[in-house]
């Protein structure tokens, strides 16, 4: 914390305000006390320039292209560590050694299957329906097969093992969504296989099918979900923590945050690059005709996949996960035109220099639509892998907020309506 202080000055009186300083250097000036001192408050649509709360799990800057979990780099964690690791980091705030990681994943693996009647719940919806929503209400149903998760007074141990049964069951969740949608029947988890391959078998098997998921695939797959795992205050995360801060349960918190990653402008990113990638070939598949489109200012037409709101130099993600991509394709020798187009665009970017001078580097929503249309995941089925990954961190942010006894979330408003007025009649 920084001694310093902020004068603002309001209709001729001064107020000092504190300025904070986090760990990495950040500054904030703290408007906590300021409506009560002046009367005033901040406006700041979007919360773009406000921090929330301040967090000891993810740094970003997004400037250098820098991502890091509890210290640690993302281009380290992808290369020397799985997911499960990095979840037990991210929500336990240490790397495990074996006996955590061993202790942790046997617990894992020991509540994977789901209580039958989730059937009854999941039959209840047409195939037709989104599975985003599907999801989120299957998650947001644990409430009721553990009611005891709803006590905002619960022990360590009692929140432990609700966070090691949403770990466990949301692989079995994701699985059967996809099957339901299919109309296939569903299969149970294999606990002799690890995170990752258990997970592809629950999604991709076929009934008395021998099923060995392909190791370059499990490998990008755990990558993928690790580069997900957490990135900072964003809308999902917010959400996680604001419905938790009225004391929700840990299952419905997670429920909200899936249902705020469903959202185009926030979870559906690469699904929108498949779609991209689908409309091209539509049109003929000439790479250099959109090339030549996303350069023209007066063209509407934008390249889904590039850029990144938050890097504003290059996605440090996307440099992880290209060599994965490259393998995926490769490896699994798939011939499909839209992966073919999307090569084409990445080559060109990269060496177009209007790209270049402008950054707009092919970003990690770029590289997991490929990855994931690749592997069979059809694209509505993108943004319930992306919270597949970004479990991990939504846990250990509603479990930040809770252990540090955060206010309930309320943020304030400036009213633009009508003055007081009389009913005429």
């Amino acid at each position: 914390m920084s001694s310093n202080t902020a004068e603002l000055k309001i209709d001729g009186k001064s107020y000092e305000l504190p300025v904070i300083e986090g760990t990495e250097n950040e500054k904030a000036v703290d408007i906590s006390k300021l409506r009560a001192q002046s009367g005033y408050i901040t406006l700041d649509q979007g919360f773009k320039n406000t921090g929330s709360t301040t967090s000891s799990i993810t740094f970003l800057n997004g400037e250098e292209g820098v991502l890091r979990y509890r210290g640690y780099s993302i281009e380290e964690l992808t290369a020397k560590s799985n997911f499960l690791e990095v979840a037990y980091l991210l929500i336990y705030g240490e790397l495990p050694n074996k006996a955590e990681f061993d202790h942790f994943q046997e617990n894992i693996i020991h509540h994977t299957l789901v209580h039958e009647d989730i059937k009854k719940i999941l039959d209840g919806f047409p195939s037709s329906a989104h599975p985003m929503g599907v999801l989120s209400s299957l998650v947001c149903s644990l409430t009721a097969f553990y009611p005891e998760s709803l006590d905002p007074n619960r022990s360590k141990e009692e929140v432990d093992l609700s966070i090691i049964r949403i770990m466990a069951k949301i692989p079995t969740f994701a699985s059967w969504v996809y099957k339901h949608k299919i109309g296939h029947p569903v299969n149970y988890p294999d606990n002799s296989l690890d995170y990752c391959s258990n997970f592809l078998k629950m999604m991709f098997a076929l009934p008395a099918e021998k099923y060995q998921p392909d190791p370059a695939v499990t490998d990008a797959l755990d990558k993928l979900l690790i580069l997900h795992a957490d990135h900072e205050q964003n809308c999902s995360t917010s959400t996680v923590r604001i419905v938790g801060s009225s004391q929700a349960s840990l299952y419905a918190s997670i429920s909200a945050g899936i249902n705020a990653l469903w959202g185009p402008l926030h979870g559906g990113a690469n699904q929108a690059v498949i779609e991209m990638l689908e409309s091209i070939k539509k049109d003929g598949g000439d790479v250099k005709k959109y090339i030549d489109k996303a350069k023209d200012k007066d063209d509407p037409f934008r390249l889904m996949g590039f850029g990144h709101r938050v890097y504003k130099n290059f996605d440090p993600r996307a440099k992880i996960i290209k060599k994965n991509a490259d393998e995926v394709l490769s490896g699994l020798g798939i011939k499909d035109p839209v992966l073919d187009i999307a090569k084409g665009l990445e080559e060109a970017a990269l060496q177009d220099d209007y790209f270049v001078e402008r950054k707009l580097y092919p970003n990690v929503d770029f590289y997991s639509g490929i990855i994931y249309r690749a592997m069979g995941i059809p694209t509505d089925m993108f943004t319930v892998m992306f919270a597949l990954g970004r479990l991990p961190g939504w846990i250990a942010q509603w479990k930040e907020m809770r252990e540090n006894k955060e206010p309930i979330g309320r943020p304030r408003q400036i009213y633009t309506g009508y003055n007081e007025r009389k009913i005429e009649r």
